[in-house]
């Protein structure tokens, strides 16, 4: 798998489970009538603070998870690895003779 893949898995898996875990404290936890007075703008406010929570959680346990286990919640075992960017030649200007 290349490291584009890994990288853009590595970031929608945990990103959809967070929108899973979000959907589910604002229908199941959260009081009917608070959601309703919240008019969506809990929802849009829930959802990156909790991918932010879950993203953060999941990589803390990456170690100790099952490479089977890191697959589900996190999309690759693997990290991605990135070259350094190739040094490019610069060139100072010269003075001008005056």
């Amino acid at each position: 798998m290349s490291d584009l893949l890994t990288s853009w898995l590595r970031t929608i898996v945990p990103a959809l489970w967070s929108a899973l875990v979000a959907w589910l404290v604002a229908h199941a936890v959260l009081p009917s009538g608070l959601a309703t007075a919240l008019n969506g703008l809990g929802q849009q406010l829930l959802v990156p603070i909790v991918l932010a929570l879950v993203y953060a959680g999941l990589r803390k346990l990456e170690p100790h998870l099952p490479r089977w286990l890191t697959r589900v919640l996190i999309g690759s075992p693997r990290q991605p690895s990135y070259a350094p960017a190739p040094a490019t030649a610069t060139t100072t200007p010269t003075p001008a003779a005056g």
